[in-house]
C-alpha cells in the first residue's frame, strides 16, 4: 500500500501494489483547498476488505471506511467534533475508541463511538474529567495504560479496564515529583477564553504571581508558538517549562499564553486550515488582539511592560510581534526562528504556503525579516550553529538586516548546538539563566501601584 502526495501536499492518492509485478492501481483520493494529512499507520477492517482513513472532508476531521475497491467511503463518526487519533479498533465488539474534546480544544479524552456511523461518541471513564488523557490501549481493546496530568499537575500513569475505564492498579503514581509541585509557593493556572472581535474567541492560560494583588499593575509575558504544528494551550503537564513561568510569577510576571486561528487545536478544519498561504499574518495579527483584549479584561496587567517569547516557530512569532506591532510589545525572546520562510523545509512550509513561486507577497509579508526595520523594542535573539531543523543562515541573515538598520538588540549563537540547544555542559542552566536576566533587564517584573 503506498501514498502519493504532490508537491503541493493538497491531493492524496492511495494505491495498492503488487510487489511481484509492479502493477499498482488507485483505491482512493483525498483532496483539500488547502493541504491533507498522510496517515501513520494503515488498519485494515473486515478481514482486508476495507481501509481505516482520516480525512477533514466534511469540515470535521473524522475516521472513514474506504473500501478495498476504491467504490465506497463510509463516515463511522459522523458529528460537529474532530476525531484527533484512532487509539483502538475493537472489530468484534463493534467499537472504535478515538481520542477528541468536543466541548474544549485544551483538553483531550477517550471516547469510544459504534463502527455502524450511526452513533454519538461516549465518554470513557467518569464524568467531569479535566486535563489531557492518552490511552495505551492493548490489542484486544479490553485493558489500557492512562496517563493523564494537567498544566500544573505531574501525570499519573493507571491499568484501567475497557470499555468503562475503570481503574485497576495505579502503574506510577508520580508522588515524589507532586509533592515537590504541590510544596511550591503558587497560584494555579487558570484557563479562559478571550473575545478578539470578528466573532473569534481564543483559548488561553494564564499564571497569575502567588502574592498578586488586583490594586497593582504587574508586567505580562505572553509564551507564544501560533504555527500549525502545536498548541501551547493545553492542560497538559508542562514539565519543566512550566516550572520555568511559575518563577517567573513568583516574581512579579502576569505570564500568559494565547492559541490563535491557525493552531491545530480539535476546533474544526475552517479554524485550523484558515492561515493557509499567510502563515505569520494572521496569527501574529490575532496574538496582538489577543494581548489587546487581555489587557482591557485585566486592569492589572501592565500595558508599559508586555513581553513575548518562543522557540521554533514561537520564536517566529516573537519576531513578528515586535516588528509587526512595535506599539504593544515591549520586549522578546526569540529561540532559534525562522526569519525568512524561503529558507526553510519544503514539507512544512509549501504545506502551508504553497509554492513560493506561486504565493510570492505571501512569503515576503510572512517573514518576520520584512520587517526588522520596525523594531523599537527589546530583543534577544538565540540560535544554535549546528541546528539540524532551522538552519543557522536565517539568523545571520536576521542580524545583517537589524545591523543595516541601526537597530539595538541582543544575540546569542551557541556553538553546535541543534534546534533544541541542549548539547554540552550547562547548556540549559545558562540558556534559562540568560532569558531570566535579560526579562529582569528589560521588562522588570513586580507589581506597581496604579
Amino acid at each position: 500500500i503506498l501514498q502519493h502526495l504532490n508537491r503541493l501536499q493538497n491531493t492524496l492518492t492511495v494505491f495498492l501494489g503488487d510487489a511481484a509485478t509492479g502493477e499498482a492501481r488507485s483505491v482512493f483520493t483525498d483532496t483539500d483547498e488547502t493541504w491533507v494529512e498522510i496517515m501513520e499507520d494503515f488498519v485494515w477492517l473486515d478481514g482486508g476488505r476495507s481501509l481505516l482513513w482520516l480525512s477533514e472532508r466534511d469540515g470535521w476531521q473524522h475516521v472513514y471506511s474506504v473500501s478495498r475497491d476504491g467504490r465506497g467511503v463510509k463516515l463511522l463518526t459522523p458529528g460537529d467534533y474532530d476525531v484527533l487519533s484512532v487509539d483502538a479498533v475493537d472489530e468484534r465488539g463493534g467499537w472504535l475508541f478515538v481520542t477528541a474534546s468536543p466541548a474544549d480544544a485544551t483538553k483531550r479524552f477517550l471516547f469510544r463511538v459504534r463502527m455502524d456511523g450511526k452513533s454519538a461518541p461516549v465518554l470513557v471513564g467518569p464524568a467531569g474529567q479535566t486535563g489531557v488523557h492518552r490511552y495505551d490501549i492493548s490489542p484486544s481493546a479490553r485493558w489500557a495504560f492512562h496517563t493523564f496530568g494537567g498544566l500544573d499537575t505531574p501525570p499519573v500513569t493507571e491499568l484501567v479496564r475497557l470499555p468503562d475505564g475503570r481503574p485497576v492498579r495505579t502503574m506510577a503514581a508520580n508522588k515524589a515529583l507532586k509533592a515537590k509541585v504541590e510544596a511550591l509557593h503558587r497560584k494555579r493556572a487558570e484557563f479562559f477564553k478571550l473575545d478578539i472581535g470578528d466573532g473569534v474567541q481564543v483559548d488561553g492560560w494564564r499564571i497569575l504571581p502567588p502574592d498578586f494583588d488586583p490594586a497593582k499593575k504587574y508586567p505580562l509575558l505572553v509564551y507564544v508558538y501560533g504555527e500549525p504544528a502545536g498548541q501551547t494551550v493545553q492542560d497538559n503537564w508542562g514539565g519543566s517549562g512550566y516550572l520555568w513561568h511559575l518563577m517567573l510569577a513568583q516574581q512579579g510576571y502576569i505570564v500568559a499564553s494565547f492559541d490563535n486561528r491557525g493552531t491545530p487545536a480539535p476546533r474544526g478544519r475552517a479554524w485550523r486550515k484558515s492561515i493557509y498561504r499567510q502563515i505569520g499574518i494572521l496569527a501574529s495579527r490575532d496574538q496582538a488582539a489577543a494581548v489587546r483584549a487581555a489587557l482591557a479584561a485585566w486592569p492589572y496587567a501592565d500595558a508599559e511592560r508586555v513581553g513575548v517569547w518562543g522557540w521554533s516557530g514561537g520564536g517566529s512569532m516573537t519576531l513578528n510581534a515586535l516588528f509587526r506591532y512595535p506599539d504593544l510589545y515591549k520586549a522578546g525572546i526569540s529561540v532559534a526562528s525562522v526569519p525568512d520562510q524561503r529558507l526553510y523545509d519544503t514539507i512544512y512550509q509549501e504545506r502551508y504556503m504553497g509554492l513560493p513561486d506561486d504565493n510570492v507577497e505571501g512569503y515576503a509579508k510572512g517573514s518576520p525579516i520584512a520587517f526588522a526595520k520596525d523594531l523599537r523594542g527589546r530583543l534577544l535573539v538565540v540560535h544554535g550553529t549546528g541546528d539540524d531543523n532551522v538552519h543557522y543562515q536565517g539568523f545571520e541573515k536576521l542580524v545583517d538586516e537589524l545591523v543595516a538598520h541601526n537597530k539595538a538588540f541582543t544575540m546569542m549563537a551557541y556553538p553546535n548546538r541543534s534546534h533544541g540547544i541542549s548539547e554540552g555542559r550547562g547548556t540549559t542552566l545558562h540558556l534559562y539563566t540568560m532569558f531570566t536576566r535579560f526579562l529582569d533587564e528589560n521588562l522588570p517584573p513586580g507589581g506597581r501601584s496604579r
